[in-house]
């Protein structure tokens, strides 16, 4: 069914981001849709937007679909002549979704923990009462998955962080983090991909381009990879 067609469905007061099981979606402008996936913050979520996203790119209507951290940006090729119409497609859309599993690759990222680039190591030890040696062990123990890349070119938002470590984005971002800290910004965790203002967390360094824009492959990540830290130095 066309997402600018006009078509039966419930109310749009009985579409609500509290409702059990349905999808907050909000306008982003004129012709784009924000969906966000109700409930916790995990892979089976994550699962549901990649098949969601999968079923709408095709779609004659959509002109491009951006997948991120548990939502999916829908944005249309022409303005709808009833939005409301469109929201409750992509409910439904979202309510039928079956989720689907990527396909990735599995990445090893070596890392000096602590030393210079190590900025915010010290306070993360402080706000979660654990060592600096007992953080660096958590975090290169972890198992992590690619769920999106977003917010420069290449990044990867990265999840599976210990909630030992979890540690809030700062409210005064870092003028100059340097390209390769490996960071934790609240649940998630990351490898910088350009120097300049960052709020993460800095705890190591990482000795890898993220994003080579004249590789065949630009990004070293993609959704779906599975990604592992090797501590290759510990400087503490």
């Amino acid at each position: 069914m066309s997402l600018l067609q006009k078509a039966s469905f419930p109310s749009p007061a009985s579409i609500v981001p509290n409702a059990e099981g349905l999808a907050k979606i909000s306008f982003i402008g004129t012709r784009a849709f924000l969906l966000e996936a109700p409930g916790p913050f995990d892979l089976p979520n994550q699962r549901r937007i990649w098949a969601l996203s999968r079923a709408l790119e095709a779609h004659e209507q959509v002109a491009e679909i951006v997948p991120g951290m548990t939502n999916l940006l829908v944005i249309l090729k022409e303005t709808p002549d009833d939005p409301d119409t469109v929201i409750h497609q992509l409910q439904e859309k979202w309510q039928r979704a079956q989720g689907i599993d990527l396909a990735g690759r599995h990445i090893e990222i070596a890392v000096t923990y602590g030393g210079e680039h190590a900025t915010d190591l010290p306070a993360l030890c402080e706000l979660s009462g654990l060592s600096d040696r007992e953080v660096v062990r958590i975090h290169h123990e972890g198992t992590y998955r690619v769920f999106a890349l977003g917010s420069a070119p290449g990044f990867g938002y990265l999840h599976g962080l210990d909630p030992r470590i979890h540690m809030p984005r700062k409210t005064v971002p870092s003028l100059k983090m340097a390209r390769g800290c490996v960071t934790i910004g609240g649940m998630q965790t990351g490898v910088a991909v350009l120097t300049g203002p960052n709020g993460w967390n800095s705890i190591g360094f990482a000795e890898v381009q993220m994003f080579d824009p004249l590789a065949a492959a630009p990004a070293v990540m993609a959704p779906g990879d599975t990604v592992r830290f090797r501590p290759e130095r510990i400087e503490l």
